[in-house]
């Protein structure tokens, strides 16, 4: 008897941390299709079916209006409202509300995943009594850096990005060439412009990493600077996927570092092994990256949908109205190869290494 409780106890060890990360995506699942959900109520549009997951119906609950379900593979969600991929003569239906109303709901899933951005983050700087700035306060015994930076620098953009927080920082000092890069700084309160800062690198994952060779100064939190600093920490986010798919695009960074769902929860349960709570700023950015990367106009998400809604608003009528269901289709079709093959890739890399 001991024994299986050894056993079982080690397997619930081995296991927790991975069921803990698929929960965290099913959360930020919930919420982007809550969004839509309640601007579609809002908005008197009728929702037939709310479904987290796909594949098989793990089990439903039927409402007077909508049909809730949970289904075994929760690689996303869907807010099936009625009108929505074809023609209805419902009154409720969404084909039949106006532009503006079909574009709220459209871009609301969305709009839930940043403010669950914000929240997420004003929860994990809630903790301590202060927060760390751009200004540097130290350096590390024989810096390189130092025979340019000075104490008192406040750090304003690297490399031509302009970065307000120490984690667009941390950012900036991923994947350069060589070992130097251009900053600018607010020395004795002038905007000062420094050419080729030399700091030490190191090689991680293939890539060549920057080694902050300093210390950056903190400042005592109050209502104020909790406030301010949760938004600027949390459009950090929002910036730092901006540039990671600038990134992927212009070939700073290749396939091979990107991530799919398996790539993701493989993070967050090594993560969650180590503190659970390091869970909150990778959650933050994932919600942050799934509420930005769905507003990209390619069809089958919700930005390619908003796309066309514009389109009406601007024309005063439907553009590609019988084609457009096909286009959204072809579009999902594409992305669920992409999403095989980034998780085939994950899967890969788990294996052998």
């Amino acid at each position: 008897m001991s024994d299986f409780f050894s056993a079982t106890l080690s397997v619930l060890n081995a296991v927790w941390p991975y069921a803990l990360a698929i929960l965290c995506f099913v959360f930020l699942i919930i919420a982007h299709e809550f969004g839509h959900f309640i601007a579609a109520r809002i908005m008197g549009v009728k929702v037939n079916e709310f479904s987290v997951g796909f594949g098989p119906t793990l089990f439903k609950i039927k409402g007077k209006k909508t049909d809730f379900f949970v289904k075994a593979i929760p690689l996303g969600g869907y807010c099936a409202m009625e009108g929505e991929d074809e023609d209805s003569a419902h009154p409720d239906a969404f084909c039949n509300k106006k532009p503006w109303q079909r574009l709220i709901i459209v871009v609301m899933g969305a709009t839930f995943n940043l403010l669950l951005g914000v929240i997420i983050v004003a929860i994990m700087l809630a903790p301590g009594n202060a927060f760390v700035t751009n200004e540097i306060s130290s350096f590390d015994k024989n810096a390189v850096s130092s025979q340019s930076l000075q104490k008192g620098d406040i750090i304003v953009e690297i490399g031509g990005r302009p970065v307000n927080t120490p984690t667009e920082i941390a950012y900036t000092f991923t994947n350069v060439k060589g070992n130097t890069l251009n900053l600018t700084v607010i020395r004795d309160g002038k905007t000062t412009e420094l050419k080729e800062v030399k700091f030490n690198t190191f090689k991680q994952d293939g890539y060549n990493m920057i080694t902050a060779d300093f210390s950056l100064k903190a400042v005592k939190k109050n209502f104020g600077n909790y406030i301010t600093t949760t938004f600027k920490t949390a459009f950090s986010y929002v910036k730092i996927v901006w540039w990671s798919l600038v990134d992927l695009i212009t070939g700073r960074y290749g396939i091979s570092a990107m991530s799919g769902p398996v790539g993701a929860t493989a993070v967050l349960g090594s993560v969650a092994r180590q503190n659970i709570l390091n869970l909150l700023p990778i959650c933050a950015l994932l919600t942050v990256n799934l509420g930005i990367f769905n507003l990209l106009p390619i069809p089958a998400l919700d930005g390619g949908r908003a796309l066309f809604i514009l389109c009406e608003i601007i024309f005063r009528r439907p553009i590609l109205k019988k084609q457009e269901p096909f286009i959204h289709t072809v579009g999902f079709i594409l992305l669920f190869v992409f999403l095989i093959v980034i998780s085939g890739k994950d899967i890969i890399q788990l294996i052998f290494g």
